[in-house]
């Protein structure tokens, strides 16, 4: 039973995340992508950092630089992701960002057969790229935006572990958001227009945050102290397929065969590397 909660806790916060980044594709033609993710970021960090309420502690040096470099890596992955997400469909920059943690993982194996793992992954990007049917070819500055969010994703889940080794619990979360928030606010303050943004606007944008950050991460720190990182890594692998579906029902956005082909090879390489890594487990996305 204790399984099954925790399986629909991470169904739940799959369905949150892609949700949340359907309400911030909305906004892009309003905000942009750098005012939405400053939006996002910051009322994120504010919530966590009323739950946390880090002050109450004390820091070493080196456990805020560990707290500074996590956080640019997550307010990057934040940034470059919306970025993406502005340029193509969703479940592509979600399949394409995979690409990070899946590099992650498969280093941290030293197995023979993640060589297929990383031969899926090259194929689901290979099948994304603009070939000769220009009619169904893909932005490949969207590609590449996707691509260093999941580079910076990778970097996160790594700097990640070592700020775990300073800073415990919740209230790394709350500071790396911190953190994460200043680092973005540097691109996206030029695009803020506060006194145009109306009430919708402004709950829009709370929906963002706590969809995309404050609830799944909750409900996926439930889930991993119930079901084995495995379990946990293979279930998130179905984040693509998710994400393809929310911006179908939500966003209109029609996948060509070629691209929910690309989309399934990413899926096996993330899946297996999951299943045969020594980690296996993917941390919450941005």
């Amino acid at each position: 039973m204790e399984k099954l909660k925790a399986i629909l806790c991470l169904l739940i916060a799959m369905v949150s995340i892609q949700a949340g980044a359907t309400f911030a594709k909305q906004l892009f033609p309003v905000l942009g992508p750098q005012a939405t993710t400053f939006l996002r970021v910051w009322i994120s960090a504010l919530i966590l950092l009323a739950i946390y309420q880090p002050w109450k502690h004390k820091f070493s040096k080196k456990s805020l630089i560990a707290v500074a470099i996590y956080g640019l890596s997550l307010g990057a992955m934040n940034l470059l992701f919306y970025l993406a997400l502005e340029r193509i469909p969703l479940g592509v920059a979600v399949a394409l960002e995979f690409t990070g943690p899946l590099t992650v993982a498969m280093f941290a194996s030293k197995k023979l057969l993640d060589l297929m793992w990383a031969f899926f992954a090259a194929c689901g990007i290979v099948l994304i790229l603009p070939h000769s049917d220009f009619s169904q070819s893909i932005d490949v500055i969207g590609v590449l935006f996707a691509l260093g969010a999941g580079a910076f994703w990778g970097l996160y889940i790594i700097f990640g572990k070592k700020l775990g080794h300073h800073i415990k619990g919740g209230t790394a979360t709350a500071m790396g958001m911190l953190a994460a928030a200043i680092t973005v606010s540097p691109t996206s303050i030029p695009q803020l227009r506060f006194a145009e943004y109306s009430g919708q606007i402004w709950l829009m944008a709370f929906a963002v945050a706590v969809f995309s950050s404050a609830l799944p991460y909750s409900l996926e720190m439930i889930a991993l102290r119930r079901i084995p990182s495995k379990t946990f890594g293979v279930l998130m692998s179905l984040e693509p397929a998710a994400a393809a579906v929310m911006g179908y029902l939500f966003l209109s956005e029609q996948l060509s065969p070629m691209q929910v082909v690309a989309i399934i090879c990413v899926m096996i390489a993330s899946s297996g590397s999951s299943l045969t890594s020594r980690t296996a487990e993917v941390p919450p996305q941005n």
